[in-house]
């Protein structure tokens, strides 16, 4: 056994297979990402069966369709988009966690995404066995352009949390009920 000191960074796993992809949660409404911002290379939509911790529930499941680029395997998220969709999802699995905080960890197995919703529901065990968690999570930069002195440097926006049904939480379940 050797005494070498261990790396820096996440000490830990969720999912039993090999991480895979990094990831990019776009926390920008106004913004979408058609080229990858680490190879500059065009993004194409691909479907994803996100796992997500969701606070108060455990690990979530949700299928999301999302930029990604193949060279770099990099999946990028829109946050706005992701948390509409668990809106939805929470509005029937249990309301009272609508806003909740979230972390998207990974991605599953899409056949065991599949069995899922063919009824055959694998246990927590079962699914976590065809979990791989993400290698690295990035933030994104956004400059918005624009004309400015050649010597002055890029000017990044600060990300606000998006405007949606699940950040307004349990009011946005009652306001959409009552109409």
């Amino acid at each position: 056994m050797s005494d070498a000191p261990k790396k820096p960074g996440r000490s830990f796993r969720i999912g039993k297979l090999t991480p895979r992809y990094g990831f990019i949660l776009n926390p920008f409404t106004e913004t979408r990402v058609s080229k990858c911002p680490l190879c500059d290379k065009l993004n194409f939509p691909r479907k994803f069966p996100l796992l997500i911790a969701v606070e108060g529930w455990g690990p979530y499941v949700q299928g999301k369709t999302c930029k990604y680029c193949s060279k770099c395997e990099l999946i990028i998220c829109h946050q706005d988009e992701l948390e509409e969709q668990l809106f939805q999802a929470f509005t029937h699995l249990r309301p009272a966690l609508i806003g909740a905080d979230y972390f998207v960890i990974g991605t599953v197995e899409t056949r065991t995404m599949k069995a899922a919703l063919g009824g055959d529901s694998p246990g927590l065990d079962d699914a976590l066995e065809h979990a791989a968690d993400f290698k690295k999570h990035l933030d994104l930069e956004f400059d918005p352009g624009g004309w400015r002195p050649a010597d002055a440097p890029p000017r990044l926006l600060e990300p606000t949390p998006p405007d949606t049904s699940w950040r307004r939480g349990r009011g946005a379940l009652t306001d959409r009920t009552s109409q």
